[in-house]
């Protein structure tokens, strides 16, 4: 937890200790209240004291009040502003982390997990510090002065407010052994519940066409429940807290009153007065002890849960990153070219390699494409020239630079990337085509539209590319949304073009016109495609056939057909020999 603080800025440190010192003042202008009836108690026992002394001294007790309330306020405002910018900016830096993250690191830690981590446990932190400026820093102090100031009125009284302070530190500490293990369970089904919501909206067609929802609902609620039982655990187990302390401070008064009564009974007259002064005085520092330990308790109630969610965060931001930036951020005397040396590839928990020793060189301006059974390895091979994965052994080079020295940024700037499932942002069709860019271009918006055949439907709304799209275009078919992403690509105009099995999602018609278009606009571009029909590779310059991992050919659509059985089979499973004779 103490590491996190470290991202507290210079100016929230001196605020801290600011507040530090207006809190010392705050306690000793409270302190002094005790004093104050202590004075004004004597003055009602002597006789000659007027009104006016009683009065006087009165005024300072309500003026010591008020400036203590004005103390606290201030204190309560620069907490609020220190927590929710120490939020904000720890916030910030773990998403600023997850974003830098490879799918891998994802994979580990799981998206709603990472959610989690970057709302609900950097909330607990604001709310600590927010509580904890108020609270933590002034019940220390205030027990620690209230204890001073009593030590030398009596010793009877003082063992007492000892043993009963020991009572309630040994309940703090007893409640906390129980209660702090149980926190962690609670931030973990919080991500169970945040991945369970999360999967079910995501698969909601698959729950309801599979008439599944009475599964998910069950699913659900088990985790639901198993939650509910953690929380209703730690909060009974901090509902014994209050009353013990409230039982411990009653029994303090009583024992109080019953050894102050017995003390002034065996005193002379004279003692007498000074005696019931100082077990007034006693009564009021030992309820401010007794306060103190109440504030520390609530505080102590978010503690535990805070250091659960301090080390969840600290588990994000140290995390090593596998995927790191390199240095390389100038132009290139060549563009377009890409070469794979000798490049294999596991996942991390895998034992075996997916992708075995493969090596070739694409030259700028060149169409090709990757072909292969299901599992082949395909879509992961292309998935390692963007670097969403680092290759395992061998190296690629863009521009006869290794991927992994260029900075990521240059890195995907010159790649234009079109998955395999179309992903669209909430927002408009402009948005989603202009996303990611600085400027916008209003010509280049409407080409990007025309060329990827998009114009079919983003013309027949009313508001044409200014109509709103729903999250992950749910608003819209599964082709109109591949079509969005080619369009997206086309707008940023890059030098490497990867098309992850794109095509597959547009019918043949739509599918020829769009590469036909393509292939006018991107006639000096590098294209890559990752695909399922036989036709759409056709007029490849290359094509590269995977089988198991291993590349098992490369050449044209004519040279593969008569050296390479894997693509022969393949071809021959969706067209006839005379088709592809005619090709």
């Amino acid at each position: 937890m103490i590491k996190l603080f470290k991202n507290l800025s210079k100016k929230d440190i001196l605020l801290i200790i600011f507040s530090l010192i207006l809190v010392i003042i705050s306690v000793n202008l409270d302190l002094k209240l005790p004093e104050y009836m202590s004075n004004i108690t004597r003055l009602i026992e002597t006789e000659g004291s007027s009104i006016n002394d009683i009065l006087k001294e009165g005024s300072f007790m309500i003026l010591c009040a008020f400036l203590s309330l004005i103390i606290t306020i201030i204190v309560g405002y620069i907490a609020a502003l220190i927590s929710s910018s120490f939020s904000m900016n720890l916030r910030k830096k773990v998403y600023d982390k997850v974003m830098s993250f490879s799918l891998s690191e994802i994979k580990e830690f799981q998206t709603g997990s990472l959610i989690t981590r970057t709302t609900n446990d950097v909330t607990q932190m604001e709310m600590l510090i927010a509580i904890g400026m108020q609270m933590l820093m002034k019940a220390p102090i205030m027990a620690l002065l209230a204890v001073s100031k009593i030590l030398n009125k009596s010793v009877e009284l003082s063992i007492l407010t000892g043993v009963c302070v020991m009572i309630l530190l040994f309940v703090i500490t007893i409640i906390t052994i129980i209660v702090l293990p149980r926190f962690s369970i609670v931030q973990k089904l919080i991500d169970k519940i945040n991945n369970l919501t999360r999967e079910n909206l995501t698969g909601l067609k698959v729950i309801r066409a599979f008439n599944a929802n009475k599964y998910q609902e069950d699913k659900f609620s088990k985790t639901n429940k198993e939650l509910t039982n953690t929380l209703l655990f730690n909060q009974r187990m901090f509902a014994i807290l209050m009353p013990i302390m409230l039982f411990v401070m009653n029994m303090l008064s009583l024992g109080i009153y019953f050894i102050g009564s017995s003390l002034i009974d065996k005193a002379t007259f004279i003692s007498r007065i000074d005696l019931f002064s100082n077990v007034v005085v006693f009564m009021s520092y030992g309820m401010q002890v007794i306060m103190s330990f109440l504030m520390l308790a609530f505080v102590f109630m978010i503690v535990p849960r805070t250091q659960v969610s301090a080390k969840r965060i600290n588990e994000v931001l140290d995390k090593e990153l596998s995927i790191k930036d390199g240095t390389f951020n100038s132009s290139t005397k060549s563009k377009g070219t890409i070469e794979f040396k000798n490049v294999s590839f596991k996942y991390p928990d895998a034992k075996e390699y997916l992708i075995k020793d493969i090596s070739f060189k694409i030259n700028k301006g060149e169409k090709v494409a990757f072909i292969g059974s299901t599992a082949s390895g395909k879509s992961t091979l292309v998935n390692l020239i963007p670097r969403f994965y680092d290759v395992s052994k061998g190296s690629i080079l863009i521009d006869d630079i290794d991927v992994k020295d260029y900075k990521l940024t240059n890195l995907y700037s010159k790649i234009g990337y079109i998955s395999q499932k179309a992903f669209i942002f909430n927002g408009s069709i402009k948005y989603n085509i202009n996303y990611g860019t600085d400027h916008f271009n209003k010509d280049k918006l409407i080409e990007a539209i025309e060329i990827s055949k998009s114009s079919d439907f983003v013309y027949d709304y009313p508001d044409s590319y200014k109509h709103h799209i729903a999250r992950n275009g749910i608003n819209l078919s599964g082709g109109q949304k591949q079509r969005l992403s080619i369009a997206r690509a086309i707008y940023k105009d890059p030098e490497i073009y990867i098309f992850d099995d794109t095509f597959s999602a547009l019918d043949f018609k739509t599918d020829r016109e769009l590469r036909n278009n393509l292939d006018k606009y991107t006639k000096d571009k590098t294209i890559l495609i990752v695909a399922q029909r036989i036709g759409t590779i056709l007029d490849c310059d290359k094509i590269v056939v995977l089988e198991n991992g291993n590349c098992v050919g490369i050449g044209t659509h004519k040279e593969l057909l008569k050296n390479c059985p894997v693509y022969k089979e393949i071809a021959l499973s969706q067209l006839s020999m005379e088709e592809l004779d005619a090709q």
